[in-house]
């Protein structure tokens, strides 16, 4: 039988907030003698640790108890009216929360600790999480479903900026099987990409995974929910397309299985419209689409502008977020392996579009040569790979 009765038997280190306590021997209150009574017998304590401030919602609530063991212990948020789970050590003088807590709230503990003549004491008192000025959730840059070819970049976006992004950096883990060097580039105050130093090694298996949460990370922002994804690496594809050529050579681990004339993006003016060059260096699969209608007016050239055009086009495979495909076009098989006349895509006949719509995926590797056009660069879809190895360390936080 549990006996409540006068204060101050009870130790007290509590986070954030004072409790009470009650307790007493069976003596005292019913005017029996008990163990609780007997010479020499301390009342168990309960404390609440770590004492003092708020508490970081990354860190568990531990309850102790000292000169006795645990009873019992509820611990509950009253803003969701969710109870928080815990586990008691074997010893039974030590309770730990396992549950995920949340920024900003204030949870309710009660505990009952019994001595060693089996009086019980209950201590009651509140633990407050810290409330930041904000919080950064991230998401993943790269969704996980699927697999994925070697040129797969992977990363992270925030919803707030990140202004400790060293100390936010140290808190991604990126593994693969087999192991390779990579690192991570810093894209944006909010946005961070990483990559290996080469091409992923195919068959590779990739996790990501965040330790963010309940971590400042500058300004008062602390990061939000932790993210994870593990990515599956396919077979190594490879296309190298040279403006110069007019060709491009589709590489299936490494082995040449092949080859196809194309026009890239003209460089010269050919009225109504200017050059529009194919961008250079290393682009990879976005998405793919049998068909689409190839709209000039989504980068501004609308109806009535000249040089519009809205035509259907077949077996189109995107590698940049500009709006270049590799993909069927009719209207230039008579050039195509002579001239470069499109307007940035890369164009080829039937057959070989449709082979490359079939057996090219999210992730595999383009890489363009002597097109005329600018570098792509790293926000135009995965333009990643166009940083050299030096450019893509000095991006980091810790090693920039």
């Amino acid at each position: 039988m549990i006996r409540i009765a006068g204060l101050g038997l009870v130790a007290l280190s509590l986070a954030a907030c004072s409790g009470q306590s009650e307790t007493m021997g069976a003596a005292q209150a019913a005017g029996v003698t008990g163990a609780a009574a007997a010479p020499g017998v301390s009342a168990a304590t309960v404390a609440f640790v770590p004492a003092g401030g708020d508490l970081s919602p990354k860190d568990p609530i531990v309850v102790k108890a000292s000169g006795g063991t645990l009873q019992a212990v509820t611990v509950t948020n009253p803003q969701t009216g969710n109870s928080v789970k815990g586990d008691l050590s074997p010893d039974k003088t030590t309770w730990t929360s396992n549950d995920r807590l949340r920024y900003g709230a204030t949870y309710q503990v009660v505990a009952t600790a019994v001595n060693q003549a089996g009086a019980a004491t209950e201590q009651r008192g509140e633990v407050r999480t810290l409330k930041p000025s904000g919080v950064a959730t991230p998401s993943l840059f790269q969704s996980a479903s699927g697999d994925f070819g070697v040129g797969l970049i992977i990363g992270l976006k925030f919803d707030h900026d990140i202004t400790d992004k060293a100390t936010a950096e140290k808190s991604f883990k990126v593994t693969s099987s087999p192991a390779q060097d990579g690192g991570w580039y810093w894209v944006s105050k909010r946005e961070a990409h990483f990559r290996p130093k080469d091409y992923w090694k195919a068959g590779s298996n990739v996790k990501l995974e965040t330790t963010t949460f309940g971590m400042p990370i500058g300004g008062g922002v602390y990061g939000g929910q932790d993210v994870s994804a593990t990515y599956k690496v396919h077979d190594s594809w490879v296309a190298k397309a040279d403006g110069k050529t007019h060709q491009i050579k589709a590489f299936h681990n490494g082995q040449l299985v092949r080859t196809a004339p194309i026009s890239m993006g003209k460089t010269v003016d050919t009225p109504p419209r200017g050059p529009t060059p194919t961008f250079n260096g290393t682009h990879t699969v976005l998405g793919k689409e049998a068909s689409k209608i190839m709209d000039s007016c989504t980068y501004g050239v609308c109806k009535g502008d000249p040089g519009y055009y809205s035509a259907p086009e077949n077996w189109n495979v995107r590698i940049s977020a500009d709006g270049e495909y590799l993909h069927e076009n009719l209207k230039t098989v008579g050039v195509q392996g002579s001239d470069n006349v499109s307007n940035g895509c890369l164009n080829m006949n039937t057959e070989n579009a449709k082979w490359f719509f079939d057996n090219f995926n999210v992730g595999d590797v383009v890489e363009i040569t002597n097109s005329g056009g600018p570098q792509l660069t790293i926000n135009n879809g995965h333009g990643d790979w166009a940083i050299s190895w030096a450019a893509w360390q000095a991006g980091s936080a810790l090693h920039g």
